[in-house]
């Protein structure tokens, strides 16, 4: 029997969220989605995949599925319309595509591009919590930022993986990483000031940027210096990074393949 094969790009706030992955008795993205779709598509046989997992809280801008069907979609327009109207508020359908039996949403070569959002120096306004973390403690901006460009390039990130072994492959390339004032998002209940850390590249291990940032945190409250990241990230280190950021914090901002 034919089957389709369609991408279809959605973005989603994590905060209510246990991640995209579908877990025993917890509400998560793709729980939600397939719940959706088997709604709008009644009876028809389907399947879904994601193309990567993301985190407990963690939100995008931009993510992707594939979604697998034995009939095709005839009017992607309508099927758009009605997809949206029936998922939740916190979740939507931005566009589809069809592509074809050799497309592989997991393997096919991508670059993502995730965005960590955070203030420091004073509690934020409740209505931050969902989108951007909160320092309490007076940070050096400028020192972070040199420490961000640090990350960038080819290196040895065993340091900044979760439980890492010495079975994993840690040498990985970030075609960006920097450190900014917050220009991208906006609200009239954010601080007049709010930073961003932008990481760019093809693959991340489990929970890699929000290590990279709990390092460029410390960092910034004086508790290691430019030289212990350098160090971290050459082959013979054997650092462990203790600090995961918070995961409210982060979102996937996009996801390319190429």
């Amino acid at each position: 029997m034919k089957k389709y094969y369609y991408v279809i790009t959605v973005q989603f706030l994590g905060y209510r969220f246990h991640g995209w992955q579908k877990q025993p008795h917890v509400k998560t993205v793709h729980l939600m989605i397939d719940k959706t779709l088997k709604f709008i598509l009644e009876k028809k046989s389907f399947k879904t995949l994601g193309s990567g997992r993301t985190d407990a809280m963690v939100s995008a801008q931009e993510a992707a599925f594939e979604l697998f069907l034995q009939e095709p979609l005839d009017d992607f327009d309508n099927f758009m319309e009605l997809f949206n109207q029936n998922l939740p508020q916190d979740i939507r359908a931005l566009k589809i595509r069809e592509v074809d039996q050799d497309f592989n949403i997991i393997q096919n070569s991508k670059i993502k591009e995730y965005l960590y959002l955070f203030s420091q120096g004073s509690k934020n306004h409740p209505f931050c919590a969902p989108l951007m973390t909160t320092i309490l403690e007076p940070l050096d901006i400028e020192l972070m930022k040199q420490g961000a460009k640090c990350f960038e390039g080819h290196h040895n990130f065993k340091t900044y993986a979760f439980r890492a072994t010495n079975e994993g492959v840690y040498n990985r390339t970030l075609e960006t990483c920097e450190l900014f004032e917050n220009n991208l998002f906006s609200a009239n209940f954010f601080p007049e000031k709010s930073y961003i850390l932008k990481v760019k590249g093809k693959g991340f291990m489990r929970n890699q940027i929000r290590l990279m940032m709990g390092a460029l945190i410390k960092l910034g409250r004086g508790e290691i210096s430019l030289e212990y990241i350098e160090n971290s990230l050459k082959p013979e280190s054997e650092e462990i990074m203790d600090y995961i950021a918070p995961a409210s914090g982060l979102i996937l901002n996009k996801i390319e393949f190429i």
